[in-house]
């Protein structure tokens, strides 16, 4: 099978843990198609060497896999040196029965010769660093609220109901409470006078709920448990140091982000942290959305939708984005909240938020494009959209109600 010829002169790369397979495929001879295959280690001093034979080669593209983290230091070697494409896997399959690892990296070099290849979106190195940051906070905070939860089974193993006064026990009050019961404090009334705020009326019902069976063992597990989630909490304030210092110089983007329904400063870095600030890496709005999996699918066959889950894409920005999205939806007098509420009756939650997650990430895109600053389109938009139909919607819901209905135009404004 004879392709046309994108790349005089590319290589293809099987990258894993200890090795890599790396194919320089070069047709400079019209005639003759030239291939060399050689095997390198992953250490640091091999990949300098494979960097410095794909340059004698006079490699132009180097394309490989997205495989786990394996490729990240491979393309922090050749990154500068050669323009490197890292590409999906599911959509360089080789053919069955001729997989191994050196058919691998010839297969995705005559891909790339050919330009059969499409190269995943990898942003800039400090982008990159920031998103590492951004990330790991997640994860951290994902964690805090694991430990949270052991900290409340081991009340209720001590039948201590303060989670079911309190809705959340790692509060200012719920804390003074715990390290009061650690200290060895069992009275109900001292434990329930440590309320503070809000939850001071609630004195009443919290001297029943503290008393309990606490034992030896409750505590030391306790005091585990509240060492554990202080540690979390310091590192996550690191982490929010480090990535305000890395975002300095672009505190003005970031309130602006910050004016959109349900986006506040940490939604903000996550969603500069996973697609940066360079918007013209996406043609449109839509191929945003797209690389984000935040728009239905295409699969048709014979004319036949067949489905419209959406597509695959980083979880870490679907994630935010659907956070950000739920709390949009509960801002008052917002676009936000007609969207969410007039697609929830006929869609559900779930694709309702997801339909608003993709209306807030093209909202950032035109943000970040233009530098335009946000404005609401209101919770009328819809409404003022086609006024007619809306008119006839609360016509028929009142009718089928049992009202009669007579409308009359309003007389307009001198």
């Amino acid at each position: 099978m004879k392709f046309d010829v994108v790349f005089e002169i590319c290589a293809g790369l099987d990258v894993h843990q200890k090795t890599i397979d790396a194919t320089v495929r070069s047709t400079r001879d019209a005639r003759h198609v030239h291939q060399e295959t050689r095997r390198f280690g992953t250490m640091t001093r091999d990949l300098m060497e494979m960097r410095k034979w794909l340059v004698s080669k006079g490699v132009t593209h180097v394309a490989m896999e997205s495989t786990g983290v394996f490729w990240k230091p491979v393309f922090n070697c050749l990154e500068g040196h050669v323009e490197v494409w890292l590409v999906n896997a599911r959509h360089v399959r080789n053919l069955p029965g001729r997989k191994t690892d050196v058919s691998d990296s010839q297969w995705l070099a005559k891909l790339l010769q050919a330009g059969l290849l499409e190269p995943s979106f990898v942003p800039p190195r400090d982008i990159r660093n920031l998103r590492d940051l951004t990330r790991q906070r997640t994860q951290f905070v994902s964690e805090s609220s694991r430990v949270v939860n052991r900290l409340h089974k081991t009340l209720e193993d001590a039948n201590i109901k303060l989670g079911s006064v309190a809705s959340d026990i790692s509060g200012v009050s719920g804390r003074a409470m715990l390290r009061a019961l650690i200290s060895g404090t069992e009275d109900p009334e001292v434990l329930a006078d440590l309320a503070r705020g809000r939850l001071r009326p609630k004195i009443p019902e919290l001297k029943p709920a503290l008393e309990g069976f606490v034992h030896e063992h409750h505590r030391f597990l306790l005091e585990l448990l509240m060492d554990h989630l202080d540690r979390i909490e310091a590192v996550i304030a690191q982490l929010d140091a480090r990535i305000r210092s890395l975002l300095a110089s672009a505190r003005e983007t970031i309130e602006r982000l910050d004016a959109i329904p349900g986006v506040d400063e940490k939604v903000a870095q996550t969603l500069i942290a996973e697609i940066g600030l360079d918007m013209d890496k996406f043609p449109s709005g839509k191929h945003l959305a797209s690389w984000a999996g935040m728009c239905p699918g295409n699969n048709e066959s014979a004319g036949k939708r067949r489905s419209g889950k959406t597509t695959k894409g980083s979880r870490w920005l679907r994630t935010a984005l659907v956070q950000a999205a739920w709390a949009a939806s509960h801002t008052k007098k917002s676009y936000f909240s007609a969207q969410y509420s007039r697609l929830c009756k006929r869609r559900g939650e779930k694709k309702a938020l997801v339909a608003v997650g993709h209306s807030l990430l093209q909202v950032v895109y035109v943000m970040l494009k233009t530098g335009c600053p946000y404005k609401d389109l209101g919770v009328d938009f819809f409404d003022k959209l086609d006024p007619e139909r809306a008119t006839r919607y609360h016509v028929r819901r009142l009718r089928e109600l049992g009202h009669d209905v007579d409308l009359k135009p309003r007389e307009s404004a001198a």
